[in-house]
């Protein structure tokens, strides 16, 4: 057995890194400006009006601040647990640039009502090429790496990250299924009620797979490393992996209650939906309880207190998510700001503290610096962004169930009690501190951007050197 020296490519995750920081102060800033047009109508102006702006952001948050934190993560775990550098030579840097080019194409197409109308899906049939392309080169990146590892295990965050990786080409390139007419505008190859159904089982498993799994990925490397424990139960990582990915599947007609879908469809998406809680709470204990024996490092260490936090959101949200999904409780909820509240408190609360945990970690480690630039900065930022949570998501949970009361409530005569412009000026002292909740979340990350750019000041750029060894076979 001899060993070879090699570095493990820590360049693309710098710049994936970085683009995670800048990008998600982006995206939150176009989500306050919607979230300041609900509150004073005159900001909708031109075309950047609430329309126009609400699908840029939800692109933004999730597709550049979601996902260049996962190509982040997924690139340093892969190689880490691999023991081995990314596998594809220019398909790497490809994979950076391509989805870049991707977001800029979306922040400039969005704002110009070039949109195939589909959540989570509005890029036109030129750019969902381009994705195609680059992920599809993620996948033989990760999966490339995966085959020419130099330990036989494959650790389960690597599982959680090749389910996402594959479940979202899949996904992708079903929904995405479309007849071009133009440059700009093409019609999708699904009509009417199909369509609808197969655009929600993208969209919720775009939550299930691009932002869930995948970022479960993100916990499971992440926080045993900053505990400096092993995690709490192997077995149950991955108990928790093919209970969730078998179920997620299924869950998307509980977006479609109510509507043309057969009724059958709704309880099929329903009773997994409430299946899904079992194996989402698995995980989320999982994570917590791998703190056994270190709950005293959550005193000092801010980085732990985002992943560990990020933890609870994520059970409060996935214990929620069931519950909104029974028919009953969803004839109050769909339409409501509970939907939003609810969609937020995993979106802020689980994805953005377990990126922004993850990207704290990493920041130094890629620059060469044994911590933060301030490590008090980072504890600050982890309570505006808690506070910022908590104010938007519970004024939506309140104005929702109020919508929700206020639409069904009747006269003794059939008439409806309230007309609907009395639920929005009932809803308005809501939506005002749902945008502060909002300033306060963005004001985290601008704190986090100037803290990163201070620790990358003079730092050491050098990729990690690894020795892998090599068995000679006789």
């Amino acid at each position: 057995m001899s060993v070879t020296k090699t570095t493990y490519n820590d360049k693309v995750v710098r710049q994936f890194t970085v683009m995670t920081v800048i990008w998600g102060i982006v995206g939150m800033l176009v989500g306050v400006i919607i979230a300041a047009q609900l509150v004073w109508p005159e900001l909708n102006i031109g075309f950047l009006h609430f329309g126009r702006l609400r699908p840029l952001h939800t692109n933004a948050v999730i597709f550049a601040f979601g996902g260049c934190a996962l190509f982040a993560s997924s690139y340093w775990c892969v190689q880490r647990t691999c023991h081995t550098r990314l596998w594809g030579g220019p398909l790497v840097p490809f994979t950076f640039w391509g989805w870049q080019v991707v977001i800029l194409l979306a922040a400039i197409t969005l704002p110009l009502g070039i949109t195939s109308g589909k959540e989570y899906a509005e890029l036109e049939w030129p750019i969902d090429i381009l994705i195609t392309l680059v992920w599809v080169s993620y996948a033989l990146v990760f999966f490339g790496t995966i085959a020419k590892r130099t330990v036989s295990h494959i650790y389960v965050a690597n599982w959680f990250f090749g389910a996402m990786i594959i479940t979202v080409a899949l996904l992708h390139l079903v929904n995405s299924a479309a007849l071009p007419i133009t440059l700009t505008k093409s019609y999708s190859a699904y009509s009417g009620v199909q369509d609808a159904m197969i655009q929600w089982w993208y969209g919720h498993n775009a939550v299930g797979f691009f932002l869930t799994a995948g970022f479960l990925g993100i916990m499971y490397y992440f926080v045993p490393k900053q505990a400096g424990r092993p995690v709490y139960s192997y077995r149950l990582s991955v108990v928790h992996f093919w209970a969730l990915i078998f179920t997620y599947m299924w869950a998307g007609p509980h977006h479609l209650h109510y509507t043309a879908l057969p009724d059958w469809t709704q309880s099929v998406g329903m009773v997994f939906s409430l299946i899904l809680l079992a194996p989402s709470w698995g995980g989320m204990i999982n994570g917590i309880m791998t703190l056994s024996g270190a709950w005293h490092r959550l005193r000092d260490d801010p980085i732990l207190k985002f992943l560990i936090t990020s933890l609870s959101f994520y059970g409060m949200s996935t214990f929620e998510g069931p519950m909104m999904s029974i028919k009953t409780v969803n004839a109050l909820s769909h339409y409501t700001d509970w939907t939003v509240g609810h969609v937020h408190s995993g979106a802020l609360g689980w994805v953005a503290m377990v990126s922004i945990g993850a990207m704290y970690y990493l920041i130094p480690r890629l620059f060469g610096k044994s911590e933060m630039y301030s490590t008090k900065l980072v504890t600050t930022h982890f309570w505006i962004a808690t506070i910022g949570t908590v104010l938007y998501i519970a004024s939506m949970w309140i104005a929702g169930v109020m919508q929700g009361l206020m639409w069904r409530a009747g006269n003794m005569d059939g008439t409806l009690a309230y007309s609907f412009v009395e639920s929005v000026k009932g809803s308005y002292p809501f939506w005002a501190i749902r945008w502060l909740g909002g300033v306060l979340f963005l004001s985290g990350m601008l704190l986090m951007a100037y803290n990163m750019f201070k620790t990358m000041a003079g730092g050491n750029t050098q990729d990690t050197p690894v020795n892998i060894p090599v068995a000679h076979h006789a």
